[in-house]
């Protein structure tokens, strides 16, 4: 029996310690150290080998492994993996409780069993018959969906390695243990070594491994930070789990972009593409209010419209509040100090509440545009003409500047049927102008206030003092 000893380990980074220190020299992380038993005996088949080591090869003799990605059949799952699943390789799922990770990955079996392959579904979470339930109301029966209840990494790779099955799926990897490493299953020993496993499993049989990963309250993967450096793609599953949709994001991919997303609706039958996520994120009826506009954004490959919506205030505190979701909050005290001094409005005591319809994430930029006319819409509470898409980076001195594939963002708002796009000065080519849609084009955040509701508001010209600003 090998004889166990104590190692505390970094929650964060997974950096060894031989004793606890309150600062982790790996990532300066205070108080993460945490004491496991460990041991390094291997169990599995896979482990031992065949006692041969690996000599060193010259680069332009290695052969590239030309094997075709294996598609799963669910088309936004496929374009957040780059194409489809690489063989070989390691994909970590993660996500709220609830949010439709063990969902997905139930039909991606169901996907790939369709075209012949051998899915090896591991489960410790939940009996066989549980799954069975599930996969009942999922509408999933396929005798090529093979599903092991088992907790035992060592186990599970003995029957993988026997079986050869296509694609192996874990559900969940905080469940995994190794039986000669000390800690329970969770733990960060047990984890780190559970994924080490897996990991060679996928490297040494070319088959994909999909691991499904709990998430802390702030919002990480559960266990050691070096969990989403071993694996190949870490994929996160946002939006609440109380509205329709999710989005499902790569944060991590060597094997493609990690800008594209994948959006999905929550059906009595499951998970449901959606061809078109700017029907989701933009809403038809959003009448006179103010305070409401829609921006073009890129994710991905993808243009997207999205509704961005601003609510001012006078506040009740001395301090003001400055509040924001779905967009970048490091950005919102930025863009008001730019519309206080440069755009003409008083906002030192105002409270501004700025949120994205529908909860998605937009962060680029871009949005610096959209979220200084929403702030301005509704300081004046003059509404922006429902047919009017924006876009655009704004700078400390107020100037409007160019983004990337501005083209791309106004051929989508001409698609979707919108008649004009405010946009910074030369963003879009000659030769790449749409032809159904009118095009502003403004340089500093006045001209883009002016064009967006200057005329509304019979081009008034508003003091900065806190005198002038309107009464609610």
């Amino acid at each position: 029996m090998a004889k166990k000893r104590s190692i505390f380990f970094c929650k964060d980074c997974g950096h060894e310690s031989p004793k606890w220190l309150g600062k982790c020299p790996g990532c300066g992380q205070w108080n993460a150290l945490v004491e496991q038993e460990v041991t390094r005996a291997p169990s599995s088949s896979l482990s031992r080998g065949s006692g041969q080591r690996p000599e060193p090869v010259a680069l332009s003799d290695i052969e590239a492994d030309r094997s075709e990605r294996l598609t799963t059949g669910i088309g936004e799952l496929d374009r957040v993996l780059g194409g489809g699943i690489v063989p070989g390789s390691v994909v970590l799922v993660g996500g709220d409780p609830g949010i439709g990770k063990s969902t997905l990955l139930l039909q991606v079996s169901d996907a790939l069993a369709r075209t012949g392959e051998v899915v090896l579904y591991v489960t410790g979470e939940e009996s066989g018959s549980q799954i069975r339930m599930r996969a009942r109301r999922l509408g999933v029966d396929s005798k090529t969906i093979q599903v092991l209840t088992e907790t035992d990494a060592s186990r599970v790779i003995d029957v993988a390695v026997s079986m050869s099955p296509g694609v192996v799926i874990l559900d969940s990897i905080q469940t995994a243990y190794v039986p000669d490493v000390g800690g329970s299953p969770g733990s960060v020993s047990q984890v780190r070594e559970s994924a080490a496993a897996l990991v060679r499993l996928a490297k040494e049989t070319a088959t994909p491994v999909f691991l499904i990963g709990h998430v802390t309250k702030q919002g990480a993967i559960a266990g050691p930070r070096i969990l989403e450096h071993m694996v190949d793609t870490v994929l996160y599953f946002e939006g609440d789990k109380h509205l329709a949709f999710r989005i499902l994001r790569a944060v991590k991919n060597r094997y493609g972009s990690t800008d594209e997303i994948g959006v999905f609706e929550m059906t009595a039958d499951g998970l449901a593409e959606v061809s078109d996520p700017s029907s989701l994120f933009v809403s038809r009826e959003r009448g006179d209010g103010s305070g409401s506009i829609v921006i073009g954004s890129i994710e991905g490959t993808r243009a997207l419209m999205v509704e961005i919506q601003a609510l001012t205030g006078l506040t009740n505190y001395s301090t003001p509040q400055r509040s924001s979701t779905g967009v970048d909050r490091r950005r919102l005290p930025l863009i008001l100090a730019v519309l206080e001094r440069r755009g003409g409005l008083s906002l030192g005591n105002r409270d501004v509440f700025v949120s994205v319809a529908g909860g998605v994430r937009v962060e680029e930029p871009a949005t610096d545009l959209g979220i200084a006319l929403a702030v301005a819409s509704s300081y004046w509470d003059v509404p922006i003409d429902e047919r009017t898409v924006v876009f655009g980076e704004i700078g400390l001195g107020g100037e409007v500047r160019r983004v990337t594939l501005a083209a791309k963002r106004a051929q989508e708002a001409e698609r979707l049927g919108y008649e004009r796009i405010i946009l910074p000065k030369h963003a879009i080519a000659a030769g790449e102008r749409p032809k159904g849609i009118e095009l502003v084009e403004v340089g500093t955040i006045r001209e883009a206030i002016d064009a967006a509701i200057g005329k509304r508001r019979g081009g008034e010209k508003r003091e900065t003092s806190a005198a002038a600003v309107p009464e609610l």
